[in-house]
């Protein structure tokens, strides 16, 4: 039985040093769980740590999905088969660099919502779906004869609010369903966040990335009764689009270790396998003095094990140090994964995405735009449309809230490109017609004079919710559109979650220069995995067989896509949504990745 006495973790009555790597099932698909868990075991760590992503499990209130990637109760079981315990880390909020930090995004449509407090609306969410994920993971708790030793209650709060009754209330709430492992709160190496975030008598762990002979030293002033421990360890970091691709050196993670190990402390590399950022999942940021800055696709994070689960320089660097510090024989690892080249697949089918609205979207009539979270919808893009009519003079559009890329169109001809990550970019062959604003919540651009009817639309492109920071109530789409002082009224509103391609209608012709799916097929024999290269590609999604590979955008750092080869067939299919034009309507599906 593991316990927590005389400031030291017990299993069994004898003492144990925790040494655990960060895994996220729900970044990694199934196929690969029990190789990088294996390959965790193997590197002499004794547990595996994870959190859940709420959002993916309740897509919709009360429905609930534990199937495929979210069958969180098979990770913890192979876990247990390769002889790793397993802390579970049920947020509800998780940060993660995931949309919304975890949250789904259905609370959103109540205008009043309050999150991360002892807020009725919310706390009544939040026990529903606790009452559904801990009635799975209860009975596989060590208390049990399963292997969980500990659960987190919320997350970081410190570093977002105060309200101990809120934490009360997740405290009880676990205990009420079962759970009676140890628990503990995790937050920075700050008093402020410990104030904030900690209960007296619960367990705290510190997050932090470095220095670790000196981190703990702020635990000092708060009662602890438990060993030191750094709930996450940040051995890299994630990347932003725009931002470089970061990286860290092994020798410099190496010494990190060794300081942990010297002074007998306790630590969960954040991350040892980052994975994905698969389909719309990534979150995003937005802090004081900083535009909005949205994650890429992948979650490599500089973690032990790269994006493709195979072996990095500080992989090896770790595994020597652990191993020497337990007295663990190093054996033969498993091989690392395979790799292929395809080559060059020409996308010979468009699509028009203006032409398939009533095909793949849900068409609305609202009195005014909304969010598309009002609509039902969680994840993927919104098209508004509204008709003015009358006798207008030259006057300003003004669009509001752009959340997160807006194309504005004058009667079907693109007239604007607004960036919420940096300011309205004018269309080159209109920069006439636009102000340029450096406010991303509201951009103008000038309609010449008008005798009749006019339509507007604007298609949004959403990005990651923001995941960290009082910026959290990040709803998607537009909240306004006005011309000069006069709200327009009177709506169509397509939801488009791009979940439903079969049902395209492809052409003979298309206008590469418009939002448009691109459809190609290629062959291989092999189930080895592969990366997506988009040259000439501006901005868009990938799906394979289906499954929505993720965002690509070409001002990186991210300039490829991983593609797991457990998702390949004999015969495969590839489209790619093209919102910014292309060059060539081709990719290359080869055996390198290029994160930046």
């Amino acid at each position: 039985m593991f316990e927590i006495k005389d400031k030291k973790f017990l299993m069994d009555g004898k003492p144990i040093n925790i040494y655990s790597g960060a895994m996220h099932y729900f970044r990694t698909l199934p196929e690969y769980w029990e190789d990088r868990l294996t390959k965790l075991k193997l590197a002499g760590f004794n547990t595996v740590e994870t959190y859940v992503c709420w959002n993916l499990h309740e897509p919709k209130p009360g429905e609930f999905c534990f199937e495929g990637m979210l069958d969180i109760e098979r990770f913890v079981k192979t876990a247990e088969k390769v002889g790793l315990y397993c802390i579970v880390r049920p947020g509800p909020y998780i940060c993660a660099e995931w949309d919304f930090g975890g949250l789904p995004a259905w609370l959103l449509k109540d205008k009043n919502m309050q999150i991360r407090c002892n807020y009725p609306d919310y706390t009544a969410c939040v026990e529903r779906f606790y009452r559904e994920l801990l009635s799975r993971l209860a009975p596989l708790q060590m208390t049990k004869g399963g292997n969980i030793i500990a659960m987190q209650v919320e997350n970081e709060y410190g570093s977002y609010g105060n309200d101990k009754e809120y934490l009360a209330f997740i405290e009880k709430l676990m205990r009420d369903c079962g759970i009676d492992c140890e628990l503990f709160t995790s937050d920075s190496n700050w008093k402020n966040t410990l104030s904030g975030g900690s209960l007296p008598h619960i367990y705290k762990v510190l997050n932090f990335g470095s220095k670790a002979k000196t981190a703990f030293n702020c635990l000092k002033d708060f009662e602890n009764d438990g060993p030191y421990m750094c709930g996450e360890f940040w051995c890299g970091w994630f990347d932003h689009w725009r931002d470089k691709h970061h990286t860290r050196n092994a020798a410099d993670i190496a010494k990190e270790v060794k300081d942990f190990l010297d002074i007998d402390a306790n630590f969960n590399f954040y991350m040892f396998h980052g994975g994905t950022n698969f389909g719309f999942t990534a979150g995003a940021n937005f802090t004081p003095g900083c535009p909005y800055e949205p994650t890429v696709t992948s979650y490599d994070y500089c973690a032990l094990l790269n994006e493709w689960g195979d072996y990095t320089p500080a992989y090896h660097e770790v595994r020597k140090l652990l191993c020497e510090k337990q007295g663990i024989k190093m054996g033969e690892l498993p091989p690392s994964p395979e790799l292929q080249s395809i080559g060059k697949v020409k996308l010979t089918e468009g699509a028009s995405l203006f032409e398939n609205l009533d095909n793949i979207g849900e068409k609305h009539r609202s009195a005014v735009p909304e969010g598309m979270e009002y609509y039902g919808q969680n994840f993927g893009m919104i098209y508004y449309e509204t008709v003015l009519s009358g006798k207008y003079d030259m006057s300003p559009v003004s669009i509001k809230d752009v959340h997160d890329f807006g194309y504005v169109y004058f009667d079907g001809k693109q007239k604007a490109f607004i960036d919420r990550t940096k300011y309205t970019v004018p269309d080159k062959f209109s920069l006439k017609n636009l102000i340029l604003k450096k406010s991303p919540e509201d951009n103008s651009v000038m309609m010449k004079a008008l005798d009749g009817d006019r339509k507007i639309g604007v298609l949004v492109d959403t990005m990651g919710r923001v995941n960290y920071g009082a910026r959290m109530l990040d709803r998607k789409g537009i909240s306004d559109i006005y011309i000069g002082n006069q709200r327009q009224m009177g709506f169509d509103v397509w939801t488009l979650p791009l979940d439903n391609l079969e049902n395209l209608k492809y052409a003979d012709t298309y206008d590469k220069n418009e939002p448009v799916f691109l459809k190609g097929t290629f062959k291989t024999d092999s189930k080895a995995d592969c990366f997506v290269h988009l040259d000439g590609f501006e901005k868009g999604y990938v799906f394979v067989n289906g499954f929505n590979l993720g965002r690509f955008w070409a001002v990186g750092p991210q300039k490829s896509l991983y593609l797991p080869g457990a998702l390949l067939k004999e015969e495969n299919e590839i489209i790619v949504l093209s919102l910014n034009g292309f060059s060539t309507p081709e990719v290359s599906i080869l055996d390198t990745h290029n994160l930046g």
